[in-house]
């Protein structure tokens, strides 16, 4: 008999939510995370969830009383070029098409879930090589102590070196702040593509959380700015669409796109960032994750050793379109609007305007965004 049926490595909200899944379930779990107990409830970024992930989140029974701003409408444009589209929860007949959370506070709350379903939470705890074998695995933390599982699960740091992964560095930078307005936000979101790369202003209790992605030359010289001309530079980006009046601190970190073309080996899985870096236009990367571990937790659910191989390579290829489309999905994003040449910025703006004109084109798109490639649920 193993030490537990799961490991999980990492104890970010992607490992936290599957964790709550399988031992939902009855599954016998260890959370390892290298970090420090409570890391990860620091953690001050904010989470654009897809309505779809709010029905996952729901079912594991942490969504009620997690502080969440829904957005009602997201208004998409560039700078620079005519034409936009606006998306709106009323034409699909939702609540929101999505809603922004604070990562630590989601984290926070899975943690508190995963604790009273009985999960084993290993903190400061590193996992230093998995042996995977025909019946099942050995893991080897630090300090040397030795585990087995029938199943591991990455869910920490990113997607790793070598032959099975894909990198595209973009030579860009995103920096995140808090920005307040002087009229209600009205739980409205922007998308403001500039050849630089897109500013995101997304509905976050009564202010804003602002994304603003440049060149990494750029972001150098944003950093040095006091608030009032970092805040002087969003409000040229983003027009007169709403009026900025304050700024807090700026964090600034570099985009990539690493991905493995396989999520899935020998009595092991990746999950989340360990799977995918995404850049973040469109905010896919944790919602991608969300139903990567709705379908693992679905699949092992009632099996004897949730570690097979037949069992493992059958949640990848039913993960493998959304996977597939949301990563490319992204990237085209990236690509597209990056290019200024003069047709294509006039093509972008024709296409911006049509689908403001088609709501079934609109639909889609948004259903898309919200429910994945296969339109979960």
């Amino acid at each position: 008999m193993t030490d537990t049926d799961v490991l999980v490595v990492g104890g970010g909200p992607a490992g936290l939510a599957l964790a709550l899944a399988l031992a939902r379930s009855g599954r016998r779990i260890i959370v390892a995370d290298a970090r420090e107990a409570g890391a990860v409830v620091d953690d001050p970024r904010a989470l654009a969830l897809a309505h779809g992930s709010r029905l996952i989140l729901e079912e594991l029974g942490v969504w009620q009383g997690l502080p969440a701003t829904p957005i009602e409408t997201i208004h998409v444009s560039q700078r620079g070029g005519f034409g936009r589209s606006v998306l709106r929860a009323t034409e699909l007949d939702v609540p929101a098409l999505g809603h922004v959370v604070s990562a630590g506070a989601l984290a926070g709350a899975l943690r508190t879930a995963v604790e009273a379903a009985g999960v084993t939470l290993r903190d400061a705890t590193r996992v230093e090589a998995l042996a995977p074998g025909a019946d099942n695995l050995t893991a080897t933390l630090d300090g040397g102590h030795i585990l087995t599982a029938q199943l591991a699960v990455r869910a920490e740091g990113g997607p790793g070196e070598g032959e099975a992964v894909k990198s595209r560095d973009y030579g860009q930078h995103a920096l995140i702040a808090t920005v307040q307005t002087r009229d209600d936000h009205a739980n409205r979101a922007f998308e403001r593509f500039t050849p630089e790369g897109p500013l995101a202003l997304l509905p976050c209790g009564e202010d804003y959380a602002s994304v603003l992605v440049v060149s990494r030359d750029t972001a150098e010289q944003l950093t040095t700015l006091d608030d009032a001309a970092y805040l002087a530079r969003l409000q040229q980006t983003i027009g007169t669409r709403t009026m900025l009046t304050a700024v807090g601190p700026r964090v600034r970190y570099p985009l990539a796109l690493r991905y493995r073309q396989s999520a899935a080996g020998p009595r092991t899985v990746w999950l989340g960032n360990a799977a995918q870096t995404l850049h973040p236009v469109a905010g896919q990367g944790f919602n991608l994750a969300l139903r990567d571990v709705y379908t693992l937790a679905r699949a092992v659910r009632d099996v004897a050793d949730p570690g097979t191989a037949d069992l493992i390579e059958a949640w990848a290829r039913a993960r493998r379109l959304d996977r597939a489309g949301t990563i490319g999905f992204t990237d085209a994003l990236i690509r597209v609007f990056a290019n200024e040449t003069a047709p294509l910025r006039a093509l972008r703006g024709a296409g911006l305007f049509a689908l403001d004109l088609c709501p079934p084109a609109r639909a889609f798109i948004a259903r898309r965004m919200m429910f994945g490639a296969r339109a979960w649920p």
